[in-house]
């Protein structure tokens, strides 16, 4: 395992999980996140993403949370040795976007790019956060393991971590890199 895919819907952990994986084996994370949205949350052309995603994985390791497929295909995936699907219950997932927005909305934290959330943009129509992340749970778990068995991702080894118990057993089962292996 030494470049990974990070699935899971927004709440799921994928950021805080491929934080911790990249730790334990000593290569670079990304959080495309920071790259799709810009100032002003203006979305990065799928262009400069597709480069700049290219570029960080030039590297012999590495760990991506979020693949944007809708802006790079399956790229990421074509690329990586390892997925490891977060399927939390929506429920987990959700209240831990409630932990983390609330929050960000009243301290008015600053995000990537300087960017700030809103109430609305949380909790405001179809495409707030909250809805974003419900729709987003249903069609991954259909769609996911679809994807995953298309013949161009056989070579994938699948962790698929059903609870946060299980995230955090697996994490503890990962062998941490030397010194001398780490970014």
């Amino acid at each position: 395992m030494r470049t990974v895919s990070i699935q899971g819907i927004s709440g799921s952990g994928k950021t805080t999980v491929g934080a911790a994986l990249a730790a334990r084996l000593g290569v670079p994370h990304l959080e495309t996140d920071a790259l799709v949205h810009g100032p002003g949350w203006t979305e990065t052309p799928d262009a400069d993403l597709r480069a700049a995603v290219e570029e960080f994985m030039r590297s012999d390791g590495w760990v991506i949370d979020s693949d944007y497929r809708r802006k790079l295909g399956t790229l990421v995936l074509e690329r990586a040795d390892t997925v490891v699907w977060l399927d939390l219950p929506l429920h987990v997932c959700l209240w831990r976007l409630w932990g983390r927005t609330i929050p960000r909305i009243r301290n008015q934290e600053r995000l990537w790019n300087g960017n700030l959330e809103s109430w609305r943009a949380a909790f405001g129509g179809w495409d707030s956060l909250f809805v974003y992340a419900i729709r987003k749970h249903f069609g991954h778990r259909r769609r996911l393991p679809e994807l995953l068995a298309r013949p161009e991702l056989a070579h994938l080894d699948l962790v698929r971590l059903r609870s946060p118990a299980e995230v955090k057993r697996w994490l503890g089962t990962v062998p941490a890199a030397a010194p001398s292996d780490r970014v």
